[in-house]
Order: C-alpha cells, then sequence, then structure tokens
C-alpha cells in the first residue's frame, strides 16, 4: 500500500485525482492540506484526514507521496519542503513557473534518491491513444502533418481580465497539456514557429496560440483559442496514404464535471458511437476506404499505477524530466510573444 498526502483541496484534488486514486486498492489516500478551509465546497470522503496544519501532513512519516495541486506560483515551494521531508513528490501542471525551478527541483530530488514528476494525466486521454493507434496502424502512410485542437468559447474570461501575467496565460495553462502530449510521442521537435496573442489588444489576457512544431518533413501544429463558438476537430492527421479525424475530445472530464465518476460507472469516459473518429485511406492496392475507429479508453489513473510502479519496484519514469524541462523551455519561450 502506497500512502499519499496532498497539499491543495481545490478542483485539482477533488476532479482529477482522487476519483481516480480512491479506486486502487494498493493506493490509500491518508492526509489532506487545506490552505483554505472557508473556501471548501468538495465532499470530504469518512476516511481521509484533513488538516490545515501542513507540518502535520510532511512530517508522518507513514504517507510516501505527496502531491501539489496548488496553482503553480506555489509549486516550487512545496516541492522542496516535501523533498525536504523525504517524500517523493507529484507536481500538477504547469510544473513550475520557469525551466529554471524544475531543473533545481529535478536536481535536489536526484541529491535525494526521490521522485518529482509532473502530472501529465492528458497522455492517458482517449482521443490521444486513438490518434496513436490509428498512427500504428500504418494505414496513413509516412505522415505529414499533425493539427491539434483544444478549443473553448469563453469570451467573458478574457474579456474580464484587464493585466497581463506571463504565468495565468492560457498558454502556460493549456500548452501544457497538449504540448507535453506531443512532446511524449514525437520527441524533441528540429525546430518551433511561436504565435502567441492576446486577442484583445497588448496588456489583456494571452488567449490564443498557435504553435508549429517541426520534426523534418513532419509539422504538428498545436492550436487553442477562447473565441471559437464552435470547436476545430480535437485532432486532424494527414498521411501520404490518407487522413484521420476525431472531431471530439476525451470525454473524461466532461463526466467529471457532471460528478459522473469512475467509481461503480463501467462506462466513465468511454466514447459512443457517435464520437468515434474518422479513418480514410488508400490501400497498397489503391482501393478506398473510409471507416469509423473506436475510441481507445482514457485514464488519467495511469499516471498513479506508473508512480506505483517506480516507487515500489524501480520502474522507469513515465513522464520523464527532459521532456517536462523541454515543455517548459518552450511555454518560456511563447510567452515572450505577449507583454
Amino acid at each position: 500500500m502506497l500512502k499519499i498526502g496532498y497539499i491543495g483541496n481545490g478542483k485539482s484534488t477533488n476532479r482529477y485525482h482522487l476519483p481516480f486514486v480512491l479506486q486502487r486498492e494498493n493506493l490509500q489516500v491518508k492526509t489532506i492540506y487545506r490552505r483554505n478551509p472557508d473556501h471548501d465546497s468538495w465532499q470530504k470522503p469518512d476516511h481521509i484526514h484533513y488538516t490545515t496544519d501542513l507540518n502535520e501532513l510532511l512530517n508522518d512519516t507513514e504517507i510516501e507521496l505527496i502531491v501539489i495541486t496548488t496553482l503553480q506560483d506555489s509549486h516550487y515551494e512545496y516541492a522542496k519542503r516535501a523533498l525536504d521531508h523525504d517524500k517523493h513528490v507529484l507536481v500538477e501542471k504547469p510544473f513550475m513557473l520557469t525551466a529554471a525551478q524544475a531543473e533545481d527541483i529535478f536536481s535536489y530530488a536526484k541529491q535525494k534518491g526521490l521522485i518529482v514528476q509532473c502530472y501529465q494525466n492528458r497522455r492517458f486521454d482517449s482521443d490521444f491513444l486513438t490518434v496513436q493507434k490509428v498512427i500504428e496502424s500504418g494505414k496513413l502512410g509516412d505522415l505529414l502533418e499533425v493539427e491539434m485542437h483544444y478549443d473553448y468559447f469563453r469570451p467573458e474570461v478574457p474579456e474580464n481580465t484587464h493585466h497581463f501575467d506571463p504565468y495565468a496565460s492560457f498558454l502556460y495553462g493549456h500548452g501544457c497539456h497538449t504540448l507535453d502530449q506531443v512532446i511524449s510521442y514525437f520527441g524533441k521537435p528540429d525546430s518551433v514557429h511561436y504565435e502567441v496573442r492576446q486577442l484583445l489588444g497588448s496588456g489583456r489576457l494571452n488567449d490564443y496560440f498557435d504553435l508549429d512544431l517541426f520534426y523534418d518533413r513532419l509539422k504538428i501544429s498545436v492550436n487553442s483559442s477562447y473565441y471559437r463558438i464552435k470547436p476545430r476537430p480535437s485532432f486532424v492527421v494527414y498521411g501520404k496514404n490518407g487522413m484521420f479525424v476525431k472531431e471530439t475530445k476525451d470525454r473524461q472530464e466532461e463526466h467529471l464535471k457532471l460528478f459522473y465518476l469512475p467509481e461503480g460507472h463501467p462506462d466513465f469516459g468511454l466514447d459512443l458511437p457517435e464520437h468515434y473518429g474518422t479513418l480514410t485511406y488508400l490501400d497498397e492496392n489503391g482501393l478506398y476506404h473510409e471507416e469509423k475507429v473506436p475510441s481507445e479508453k482514457g485514464d488519467y489513473g495511469r499516471i498513479y499505477d506508473g508512480l506505483y510502479e517506480m516507487i515500489r519496484h524501480g520502474a522507469a519514469k513515465i513522464v520523464r524530466d527532459e521532456e517536462t524541462l523541454l515543455q517548459m523551455q518552450m511555454l518560456e519561450t511563447g510567452i515572450k510573444e505577449c507583454h
């Protein structure tokens, strides 16, 4: 049994972590540190101890892993304190404010013989896993272009923000999802073109980004906007022999927002046939095919499965340090496009 403590009791902990951890028999959530108990509105499981004393959490020798789910401006401080108390650490994304902070934390963890990793749960999105399955089928032929879109229609967010904060930007908050997917599967790009904009003008919220990552002849575009009343497809993949279009995103977040949780719901996060992507291609005989591709099953909890294997059996990290550092460097470079 791996015993876990959380620093933070907000949306991240309760929506994106606990529903997956609580259904795993080899994990136990022992304590959650509540920074702002007066603002807590989440239902509290009876078997979890809640505290407003951080030292109580840090000094508990039974707790081996601390998960940090606060806003990113406190990630460095809390990760350092957890390592000081000989705990392994899982940190929500964006991992740190800067690549320099990330390097320092990774270095300190290695000195202590401990694990620090970023919580890149979106590697286990259904749509992303399905795209990998299609690519690896070989039916598309040599890849030429990949488009990834993560769109909203929430104009009230940028319209109510009248100052520019690089660390509260759309790029930091959402590019950390999609850039990690690219890096995890395709590796380090040869070059990157950044277009990071404030659609309402200078000094306002960064509400749009369009990053092009180049891998020899392959171009991968990572696009997001707050002003898309109808979202673009989640993925469009082009190869020499065909294309694959996945219109809709992974449904885990959709279900979590409705409090339709993994426990007791075998259909949690699953696509229905109307959500399946469409694969169009020419086979080796030049025959035309168009078919629906059943979606893979997403599961954010697989990050915790990997952590358990690392801590208990010395398995390799799912999210490698160099991948997190590369992503932090890209976020920093991109946000310099705004001011």
